[in-house]
């Protein structure tokens, strides 16, 4: 198994040089063709005084324009001659940005974007996070603003025993294959904890069979799975968080808004979640 091609989100107005060599290095490694992504939602019609004000939507219309063309020119320049294959898709359209992400992932397998750190976005610009995360059927790594490559000397995956979480560590496989030390994290009640050392214990001989050294951790749970698991990673100083993503109606679960969510808004390390 392993990634032959991967999409890379890239975000317009501002430079994507970070996230393009971080693409770059996760290329390289695996030897992928790269397909390089951007949308856009134009400007909505505005009427005052039964006017339609065209000139404003037009000027939009080439804004957008423009910064797609330099948003593929980037994505070209950093990859072009760097990877076996690229090519470049994106539109100008009222589709949902996360819808038209998503759609287009077929042909990929893993993606590669930057989150955003607000609720307060421009629908219009940005793309929801966490909707493309329930729709895409891909694995989805989320990358720092300001990482330029991805590391996996450490990577520590966060364990329930959920679809959604075996899901997520077999989609990271490749990258945990390039891993040095992985460490498989279940944060479980004292009332669970050898029932969770158990099942620990299948995941870490699961992994030896791939070829993936882990080792295991069960501490008692706090509460606070966020912070605890946000803290796990901190000391163990790692490069990677590997965990299933769930939606809002698993309200106790590693939903986006709670766990999922924390690690996504981590600025040190990447993520890679899926569904």
């Amino acid at each position: 198994m392993s990634y032959a091609t991967l999409m890379v989100h890239l975000e317009l107005g501002r430079s994507n040089a970070p996230l393009l060599q971080v693409t770059l290095n996760l290329a390289q490694r695996f030897r992928s063709a790269v397909v390089g992504i951007a949308a856009c939602q134009p400007m909505q019609l505005v009427y005052g005084d039964g006017y339609v004000y065209g000139e404003l939507i037009e000027e939009n219309r080439l804004e957008i324009a423009r910064e797609m063309a330099q948003a593929e020119a980037e994505f070209r320049s950093a990859l072009q001659s760097q990877v076996p294959w690229v090519e470049w898709r994106s539109t100008q359209g009222y589709v949902s940005l996360s819808d038209y992400l998503a759609t287009e992932a077929r042909c990929a397998d893993l993606f590669i974007t930057s989150v955003v750190k607000s609720d307060l976005f421009d629908p219009s610009r940005t793309v929801d996070t966490g909707d493309l995360i329930m729709q895409i059927g891909r694995p989805v790594l989320v990358v720092p603003p300001t990482a330029e490559q991805v590391q996996l000397n450490r990577v520590v995956i966060g364990w329930k025993d959920t679809r959604e979480t075996r899901r997520a560590i077999y989609d990271a496989l490749p990258l945990l294959k390039h891993a040095t030390d992985v460490r498989v994290v279940e944060l479980a009640a004292e009332s669970g904890l050898a029932a969770a050392r158990a099942r620990l214990a299948d995941v870490v001989a699961w992994l030896h069979r791939h070829g993936v050294v882990a080792e295991s951790l069960v501490p008692l749970a706090t509460g606070d799975d966020a912070a605890q698991l946000s803290a796990i990673a901190w000391e163990y100083e790692a490069d990677l968080v590997v965990a299933g993503a769930y939606g809002h109606s698993r309200l106790r679960e590693w939903a986006l808004g709670g766990v999922t969510r924390s690690l996504l808004l981590q600025t040190g390390r990447c993520a890679l979640v899926s569904h």
